[in-house]
């Protein structure tokens, strides 16, 4: 996948609720979303283009029942995968159940931060 815009970049800085970690802007303008295996669960991992996590954002698509969660990606089947805002930079990254709406049962956190999943996309789990 192509690089985001620096326009598409700046529109989702504007959007997001707090400043994210610049690695995370910087792979999307090397490539705007794209997916594949993830070393943990959910053990695949599809990103978002910065457009559709602006719209997501926009729209609210998750703020009522998954309040604080920055929807970047889901797993491709049923599970989003977001910055967890609850907690304090770089914040964690987690997955979580769309369809589950107790936060302490659906979220879970799969990396410490955004650097510390770039190290987990690409390797197969076990």
């Amino acid at each position: 996948t192509e690089g985001a815009s620096s326009e598409a970049v700046n529109l989702l800085r504007s959007a997001a609720p707090v400043d994210l970690p610049e690695s995370y802007y910087s792979l999307l303008c090397f490539s705007n979303g794209g997916e594949g295996p993830l070393a943990v669960q959910p053990l695949w991992i599809c990103l978002y283009a910065a457009e559709e996590v602006v719209q997501i954002e926009r729209r609210g698509t998750f703020r009522e029942f998954f309040a604080n969660l920055f929807v970047i990606g889901g797993n491709g089947g049923g599970e989003a995968v977001a910055f967890d805002l609850r907690e304090s930079e770089p914040y964690p990254i987690v997955a979580f159940d769309m369809t589950n709406i107790n936060l302490l049962e659906s979220v879970r956190t799969i990396a410490p931060s955004f650097d510390a999943i770039l190290e987990l996309i690409g390797r197969d789990g076990q």
